[in-house]
């Protein structure tokens, strides 16, 4: 069906599943690598605890029926194992049918983790990642022409995540409309990374600049997604441009990494002809009537489900990183719409004294990824995503986003809970638990460029108030 099908799409849409494949894969292991201390039956939100409240058709997944650990480990293992297929390319060589079952497979599993997942999963690229997913059922195998109605769909998706962001910006915080937003972001961004500090001491009139940039990137090109190309090609290149500036000046997780698997999907195969020693091959087979007849009803189904996220995109009140139905089909998206001007963060720290006294020695824990020690370089992590370390940025925002799992943190240091532990760069406590663990709120910023030369510190900080007072096993929070 030559409206249908189109194959000069063939290299961009092998792009688009290996990339996300690996997305998936990174997804899957961040979960088998994270949930005992976090969600686990000895974590600090169990699911277990949740599913008890709740009914499946608020939350489906798979865990409704049976849940355990180590039934848990099996599913983010084989999501991680079927992920690893799909990247070497072993899905996309099965017949049609099957291929779409290992997709639809992949989104299902990790369906299920995020509709348990709580605090730890309440991200905007969580329902990215599960409607991109989807819509990667819907594209194919190596060995059919790609359908143009999910190609579109895909730009659907693009459209709404950068043209979401941009609105939530202008409509936001005053800082986006003079161009001053990153005066502040770079330094104060939830989990910077290693150029970070560079991007923040770049020159102010490039910072505005960047801001204008991101402006058009956001609210101008997305409109071109949908021209012909070379057109529509070229709003991709310059989304995915901006993306990678993105990636090299802080960690998203896999948010940045989704838009660049998105825009690729965008470039036609003429471009990447002069770019990559692969061409699509001669044989591809016009897709199978019932898989058209399938396309085309997911089609009308996706566009029905757009109206609410459209409404909201046109919304004086829109939401941000919003989904309208437990599985998460057609989501809204958006980020920063407010930037922190002052970085604050929570240092957690503990004593082996028995008895608490002024001179009490207190040895901080050092997080993966959150800055701690002034003279350890921010890391790249993206796109694994570290889950307590950004929850931890939010807590220093405001205290009501630690409620419910701080107090379970801390008693599990003082407990020297291993799994807990893990998920830390360093425990000051390697022999046996503190007796006393506080946690105290510092205001961060990044050193000078004289500062850095006479110090060697990324960081400096100031004392600013206890978030927490000493405490112990015997009156752990």
């Amino acid at each position: 069906m030559d409206w249908f099908d189109t194959s000069d799409y063939w290299l961009g849409r092998l792009l688009f599943k290996e990339g996300l494949a690996v997305l998936y894969f990174c997804a899957f292991l961040v979960a088998a690598n994270q949930f005992r201390p976090l969600l686990g039956d000895d974590g600090m939100l169990p699911i277990r605890r949740f599913l008890a409240g709740r009914r499946w058709q608020g939350s489906p997944s798979i865990f409704h029926l049976h849940y355990s650990d180590r039934f848990f480990a099996v599913v983010a293992w084989t999501g991680a194992g079927l992920a690893a297929l799909a990247v070497v390319g072993v899905l996309d060589r099965l017949p049609l049918p099957l291929c779409m079952l290992g997709w639809l497979l992949l989104w299902a599993l990790y369906l299920s983790i995020v509709n348990v997942g709580q605090l730890w999963y309440g991200f905007g690229w969580e329902s990215l990642l599960l409607e991109v997913g989807l819509l990667a059922v819907f594209v194919g195998n190596l060995h059919t022409a790609p359908p143009l109605l999910t190609l579109l769909l895909l730009r659907w998706v693009l459209f709404r995540l950068e043209f979401g962001a941009g609105l939530i910006k202008i409509r936001g915080d005053p800082c986006w409309r003079d161009l001053t937003c990153l005066y502040y972001h770079h330094e104060t961004q939830p989990m910077p990374g290693p150029l970070s500090w560079y991007f923040h001491r770049l020159p102010r009139p490039l910072h505005k600049v960047e801001v204008a940039g991101n402006h058009f990137t956001q609210l101008i090109v997305p409109f071109f997604l949908f021209m012909p190309q070379p057109v529509a090609g070229g709003a991709a290149a310059i989304m995915i441009a901006t993306q990678l500036w993105l990636v090299a000046s802080g960690n998203f997780s896999w948010l940045n990494w989704l838009a660049i698997v998105l825009g690729l999907s965008v470039l036609p195969d003429g471009f990447w002809e002069f770019v990559l020693p692969i061409s699509a091959p001669s044989d591809i087979a016009p897709s199978p009537t019932w898989f058209v007849a399938v396309v085309v009803a997911f089609t009308v189904a996706i566009v029905a489900l757009s109206y609410r996220p459209a409404r909201n995109l046109l919304s004086s009140h829109q939401m941000m990183n919003a989904s309208f139905d437990p599985w998460h089909l057609v989501n809204t998206y958006g980020a920063f719409g407010h930037i922190t001007r002052t970085r604050r963060e929570i240092v957690v720290e503990g004593t082996t004294d028995e008895h608490l006294t002024p001179d009490t020695e207190w040895r901080a824990y050092e997080f993966k990824g959150k800055p701690g020690d002034l003279w350890r370089r921010p890391q790249q992590f993206a796109p694994y995503h570290l889950r307590l370390d950004w929850l931890m940025w939010f807590a220093a925002i405001s205290p009501s986003y630690a409620a419910p799992w701080f107090g379970a943190f801390i008693s599990r240091l003082l407990d020297g809970d291993r799994a807990t532990l893990s998920l830390l760069h360093h425990n000051p406590f390697p022999d046996r638990p503190p007796t006393y663990v506080r946690a105290r709120t510092f205001r961060y910023r990044f050193t000078t460029h004289a500062e850095r030369r006479a110090t060697g510190a990324w960081w400096s900080r100031t004392f600013e108030s206890d978030f927490m007072p000493p405490a112990s096993l015997r009156q752990a929070p």
